[in-house]
């Protein structure tokens, strides 16, 4: 079975924005995401059992400088990967940073070894 979690933080990763799960270091970077899992339920069901899992996670941006280029070749990368984006919002800012929230939901289909 697929993890979002992983998903997303190698998808940050090719942005070169680094992720936490969580929380953030002490000393936090001028750029970086924390990675929030939000929901795991099994969308689809048949004959009794799960066929497939949703999983949900909130990327909080975190941005000392301009978050929106950063904010959009996310946003652009989850969508090409196929994940769905269910919201995004400012949220304000936070002690030196921008915080931005971008909640991302993927479907993982179930094997007979999951």
């Amino acid at each position: 079975m697929g993890n979002l979690v992983a998903d997303l933080t190698a998808l940050l990763a090719t942005l070169d924005v680094a992720s936490f799960i969580g929380a953030f270091p002490k000393t936090p970077p001028d750029l970086y995401a924390v990675l929030t899992p939000m929901d795991d339920s099994f969308a689809v069901q048949g004959d009794g059992m799960p066929l497939d899992e949703e999983q949900q996670v909130r990327i909080s941006l975190f941005s000392r400088g301009n978050y929106r280029v950063t904010k959009a070749a996310i946003e652009r990368a989850v969508l090409s990967a196929g994940m769905t984006i269910l919201g995004r919002r400012y949220v304000g800012f936070e002690t030196e940073h921008h915080h931005v929230a971008i909640d991302v939901a993927n479907l993982y289909f179930l094997t007979k070894e999951d």
